[in-house]
């Protein structure tokens, strides 16, 4: 399919499937378990419908926000998604690219197939590091330093992950990483290489070397190793909400692993609310999983997000056309949020509130009954 043909984020999908070995595939799309939650994290913004004002005037429109004090572009910004060279050759540094080209933050993966000096060498940007907490500490705090000096502007520590989810693709695939390819940012480490397993060669990687003992106090311990603010991806309770606020961390991303790890828990759309009532406007909430419309994000920041964050449409369309691609996906969400804000009756992010939406948890009468 020639690019002009392209006419949303979510065709990528196809074009990924058809050139990618069916293995790496298989890794980025698949969910844990039954996929129920992969399934509910796009199906639950279907059911928020929206309540659009009229007669105002939208000539001018305000995407811009700040993230921890960062000035970007637009609210959307880039998840951290592992083995991007698994995906095509440029790997993290075309997205890294495509990120700073929209002028909106790139998180790294800890599982990067590139290290973070590689990563920071495309050119300058706003970007974040996903940390997964390794048994070795030392590991760790090193990982941690380099992302500081190659210039990372935060940590965002996944919370959700202590065991790997079930993934039953990658069971069936005995999926490990090609050959060609290392976790760059553990190389001089002897972690760079992922085993072959009777099941998922990831899974009994990360059952050797990631700590299942990661508590809220060793959230409490990276604070006293790094300046940099803390974000804790994974919360989808407002009893997690509140503890994070408490143990001083910056901010919060609402995701379930994008339905990798536990299956029936809510989309993380439903999550939303709690979690950002229980934080009382203390820390910023974020959002990851599902978005894959303009709309998504307007629903998102409607239900009180200050950005969301989108993870396999980059794979995806970094798949489909490298730099190009991710930049076109990045684009496209653009348009279509802005183009919503317009037809909602918004002209700034601060505009975009709660009485914009309805949910059928609002208002179930509103939304037509079924016939008996």
């Amino acid at each position: 399919m020639a690019d002009t043909e392209i006419t949303n984020v979510t065709e990528y999908e196809a074009i990924a499937k058809a050139k990618l070995p069916k293995m790496a595939f298989d890794y980025y799309a698949s969910g844990a378990e039954d996929q129920w939650t992969l399934r509910e994290n796009r199906n639950a913004f279907s059911r928020i419908l929206f309540r659009p004002r009229i007669l105002i005037d939208v000539s001018k429109i305000d995407m811009t926000t700040t993230v921890l004090g960062f000035k970007i572009s637009m609210p959307i910004m880039i998840a951290p998604t592992a083995f991007q060279k698994m995906a095509h050759p440029e790997g993290e540094y075309a997205t890294a690219r495509a990120a700073s080209a929209a002028g909106t933050i790139m998180t790294l993966s800890s599982w990067a197939t590139s290290s973070v000096e590689e990563v920071a060498s495309t050119g300058p940007g706003i970007r974040f590091f996903q940390l997964y907490v390794y048994k070795d500490r030392h590991v760790v705090a090193q990982l941690v330093r380099r992302a500081e000096r190659a210039g990372f502007k935060a940590i965002a520590l996944t919370v959700d992950t202590p065991r790997l989810g079930r993934r039953e693709a990658d069971i069936k695939n005995r999926f490990t990483l090609p050959p060609f390819l290392t976790l760059k940012n553990f190389e001089g480490l002897d972690l760079g290489k992922m085993d072959k397993a009777d099941d998922s060669g990831l899974a009994s990687y990360v059952a050797g070397q990631i700590d299942r003992s990661l508590s809220w106090k060793d959230v409490k311990w990276l604070q006293t190793i790094t300046k940099l603010p803390i974000l804790v991806k994974g919360v989808l309770t407002a009893e997690d909400a509140r503890i994070a606020v408490n143990v001083g961390a910056a901010g919060i991303i609402v995701s379930n692993h994008g339905a990798r790890q536990l299956d029936y828990v809510p989309a993380t759309i439903m999550a939303l609310e709690e979690v950002v009532k229980a934080t009382q406007g203390r820390i910023p909430v974020f959002l990851d999983g599902g978005v894959r419309r303009g709309t998504d994000v307007f629903k998102a920041l409607a239900l009180g997000a200050s950005g969301i964050f989108i993870g396999r449409p980059v794979v995806y369309s970094l798949a489909a056309d490298g730099e190009a691609g991710v930049r076109k996906a990045l684009q496209m969400l653009r348009d279509e949020f802005e183009l919503t804000m317009a037809l909602s009756g918004c002209r700034s992010l601060k505009e975009i509130s709660r009485n914009h939406i309805m949910t059928d948890w609002d208002a179930p009468h509103i939304l037509p009954k079924p016939r008996l």
